[in-house]
């Protein structure tokens, strides 16, 4: 298989490699007390998922699992054949599903503030992203029927991004829990596996812990602070990945 884009990246660090991916409407950048804490141990390399930061939107659907055979795509690019793998909301839904597709290029997974599908996020914050994304989306198909065979305006074109952005987090990833708890897959068996998340998270305590408890191999960590516990409590954070990486 291959991409239709090349995926942006930073790297930094030899050894073996450590593949971060971001959340929603981010980029790399988001991880950078990661890669510098870890910058000494591992290859560190922060993507750009598609259509965010400086990576192309390219062609393809702009779904999760479009993402993970991106980074099937990018680690083949690289030559990369294994690497633990550490995603951020909906960098950890991708990671997920690459692990579900592809346990044999994973050796440690880290799914830091994932969720199956939406009903795992608190309201609070779902029901203002469900309206946004009703709103952006109709505001882009009116933009679509106005100018039909013509240049579309910005404004319609920013609706569109906007649409798809929290299209993600409406629809996506979809995953059931038995996908987890009853895979037998050998590979996806053996990869050691943390969840971990903040102790005011937007994603539902109990939806954290279906997630852990329906893994197996698997790990979990609460840790005080938000959603944002990789760049709000990176000390702890980085701590407490570091444990599982070196001693597990």
């Amino acid at each position: 298989m291959s991409s239709d884009i090349q995926l942006y990246f930073r790297e930094s660090g030899e050894g073996f490699p450590l593949i971060l991916l971001h959340g929603n409407g981010e980029n790399g950048d988001y991880f950078k007390h990661q890669i510098e804490y870890f910058k000494n141990r591992y290859r560190v390399i922060a993507l750009d998922t598609r259509g965010h930061g400086q990576s192309p939107r390219g062609e393809k659907p702009f779904t999760i699992r479009q993402f993970a055979e991106d980074l099937y795509d990018f680690m083949d690019g690289q030559r990369i054949e294994k690497a633990h793998i550490l995603g951020f909301s909906d960098g950890g839904n991708i990671a997920l599903v690459f692990a579900l597709k592809y346990p044999e290029r994973v050796d440690h997974l880290i799914l830091n503030g994932a969720n199956l599908d939406a009903s795992g996020v608190k309201p609070s914050t779902q029901i203002p992203i469900v309206l946004g994304y009703h709103t952006a989306s109709a505001i882009a198909r009116a933009g679509e029927v106005i100018f039909a065979k013509k240049s579309v305006p910005k404004f319609f074109k920013e609706a569109q991004r906007e649409a798809e952005m929290l299209g993600l987090m409406v629809h996506d990833p979809d995953i059931r829990p038995e996908e987890l708890s009853e895979n037998e897959n050998p590979d996806f068996q053996k990869i050691k596996k943390l969840v971990i998340a903040g102790d005011n998270d937007m994603i539902k305590d109990e939806h954290t812990r279906l997630i852990y408890a329906s893994l197996p191999n698997a790990q979990i960590r609460v840790l005080h602070g938000s959603h944002f516990i990789a760049k709000e409590n990176y000390g702890e954070f980085d701590q407490t990945v570091e444990e599982f990486l070196e001693l597990h």
